[in-house]
Formats: structure tokens, sequence, C-alpha cells
């Protein structure tokens, strides 16, 4: 028993830094999401929609379904397809979204630099 409970302990204590911290794409744009009626939605105050196969995570980093998520409003960063729809959407802790400075149009990402290994932008 006593392997078990080690063995968890560990399992636990190296999963645990991973949640900590999420390092989010360098294509992802920080933004307000408003989940009207999937797969529509509200994207920064205009209309949008997710794609077919787009991924809402959760603060806790597990998948949301947009279903459950109606009527509710959310700081998050997000991807954009090659079809002009939302991809991938992370919606932030409060720590997540006070980090700064975090591109919202694709015209400010491709003049700020991305650190891959922070995963922070810098402004020029």
């Amino acid at each position: 028993m006593n392997r078990c409970v080690i063995t968890a302990a560990l399992a636990l204590g190296c999963a645990l830094p991973a949640w900590a911290q999420r390092i989010f794409p360098p294509d992802a744009l920080r933004g307000r999401i408003a989940i009207t009626a999937p797969p529509n939605v509200l994207l920064n105050g205009d209309p949008a929609r997710l794609s077919p196969g787009s991924r809402i995570y959760g603060a806790n980093n597990l998948i949301q379904l947009p279903g459950t998520l109606l009527g509710q409003q959310f700081v998050v960063d997000y991807t954009i397809d090659i079809g002009g729809q939302i991809g991938r959407v992370w919606i932030l802790t409060d720590a997540e979204a006070a980090v700064s400075p975090w591109p919202s149009t694709p015209q400010e990402a491709r003049g700020w630099r991305y650190d891959g290994a922070t995963g922070r932008w810098t402004q020029p």
C-alpha cells in the first residue's frame, strides 16, 4: 500500500507544474467571448462562429462543451483556423488574463515578438 501512495504522490507532484502555467501558441489572440447559440458566439462584441472541430478549454484546462457555457462571457485566448472560424479557445484564469502585453489582433501579433520558452510577448 505504501508503494501505491508514494507512486500516486509522485505522479501528482509531477503533474502539478503543468497545470500551474499554460503556454499558449504564438498564433493565439486575446479577446472576450460570449457563448450565444453554439456554434455562433460573440467575439469582442462581433458575431463569430466556432469551427466544426473547435475545442474550448476551461480555466482548469479540461474541454468544455459550448452548450454548457450558454449566456456566459469569458476573457480568452483563441486561434482562428484557415477558414476564418474560431479553432481553439482557452478560458483564462485571472492570473493568465493579467499577463500583459498579449496581442488582440493579427496586426499586433505580426509587430510584436513572441518568446516560445516563456510563452510571453514583448512589444517593440
